[in-house]
């Protein structure tokens, strides 16, 4: 099956969907990081974390792990229904599974730290920042992609 995006201006517009949408989830999951690292430097300093600083990185984290994970959904679906192309058959396609198995084992640790589990503090604070550059990595990857 050829790929429709280059004769049909519909599907043209639909493939840009996708990254449009990750790219400002991984907006939104950068804003979070940024925030978490805030939330480091100053445990670091010695300084108790201030409750308005932890609820901006709730606030931004959790929406950005759910639209990640929607994203991821709609990547699968715009490749093999709108492209044609099989599942996960590209670097794109690989890197991202890798950050978003990354991003949810985020979540997961920090629910953990959420429940008290300050044990899962360092492990959170690395996965997140691998996730986030995964995410980077098949952003990149996933230009050349593009109709």
């Amino acid at each position: 099956m050829t790929d429709p995006t280059g004769h049909d201006a519909t599907a043209r517009a639909l493939a840009y969907l996708h990254p449009a949408w990750m790219l400002a989830s991984l907006g939104l999951a950068a804003l979070a990081l940024r925030s978490g690292l805030r939330i480091r430097r100053g445990r670091q300093r010695g300084e108790r974390p201030a409750l308005e600083n932890r609820a901006r990185h709730l606030r931004l984290a959790k929406p950005a792990l759910l639209c990640l994970a929607a994203g991821f959904v709609g990547g699968l679906g715009s490749a093999v229904a709108l492209r044609g192309w099989a599942p996960l058959s590209s670097f794109h396609g690989l890197v991202a599974t890798a950050a978003l198995a990354l991003f949810v084992a985020v979540g997961w640790l920090g629910r953990r730290l959420e429940q008290g589990r300050a044990g899962a503090r360092e492990a959170h604070a690395i996965a997140a920042l691998l996730a986030v550059l995964l995410a980077a990595l098949a952003a990149l990857a996933g230009f050349v992609l593009l109709p």
